[in-house]
């Protein structure tokens, strides 16, 4: 009988020694948890801060850029408009075309050879290059005639004006060079209209010619930055 009992006795021990050991174990294990979950955490800090700055260093390009625009253009005998949003270029279309045609005016050559420089010059200059996914010539249209009508003409208007810029006629070859791998024409039909100072529909404003730019990854940064903030 004491021999039964004194291994009932040294089991109890036994069992005693085990259960302290595994709840070590286990207090370990979710330490270790913890110090990979608060380095991850810090790792993701520092990741979202460098992301800030860089989302902030390419805002702050487009903010420079409208500035370095509007000093460039700002009180210029070539009725251009710069938007202080966007960046975007505008003059009306009666520069460059007849009513309701694609062709260029005669005069308008003129007006290209002194505009086109000067807005590429600032913007693939002092670094912007880098930052510029994209330069748009895009065109727009009154109300008058069907959407397709009008989508047809913006479109042949903006590439008249690129065929122009590319063409052996223009001046500036060191320009073509630079635009080759940016440029692209579209049209927004009568879609993106304009009014007047009375906030009415205005058909002569709408019917215009736009040169733009877009910036590197601007959607996809611009949509981090609102879901970081």
């Amino acid at each position: 009988m004491m021999t039964k009992y004194t291994r009932l006795f040294k089991q109890d021990q036994n069992d005693g020694h085990f259960w302290p050991s595994f709840t070590d174990l286990l207090t370990t294990i979710l330490l270790c948890f913890i110090l990979i979950f608060i380095s991850m955490m810090i790792i993701k800090s520092l990741q979202i801060e460098e992301m800030k700055r860089t989302i902030d260093q390419i805002m702050g390009v487009r903010a420079k850029l409208i500035e370095d625009l509007n000093a460039e253009f700002s009180g210029s005998e070539l009725g251009i408009e710069v938007d202080e949003k966007t960046g975007s270029i505008m003059f009306d279309t009666e520069i460059l075309f007849e009513y309701s045609k694609s062709d260029l005016k005669p005069k308008s050559f003129e007006f290209l050879d002194e505009f086109v420089p000067r807005y590429l010059d600032t913007l693939l200059a002092s670094g912007y290059d880098d930052y510029i996914a994209e330069i748009i010539i895009e065109g727009h249209t009154d109300r008058n005639g069907t959407y397709l009508y009008n989508l047809e003409l913006g479109q042949e208007r903006a590439y008249s004006v690129a065929s122009y810029i590319l063409s052996d006629d223009f001046p500036y070859k060191h320009i073509q060079e630079q635009i080759k791998q940016k440029l692209t024409v579209n049209s927004k039909s009568y879609t993106n209209f304009r009014t007047d100072e009375q906030g009415e529909y205005s058909a002569k404003a709408s019917r215009r010619v736009e040169f733009k730019f877009r910036l590197k990854d601007e959607e996809i940064l611009k949509k981090t930055r609102d879901l970081l903030e």
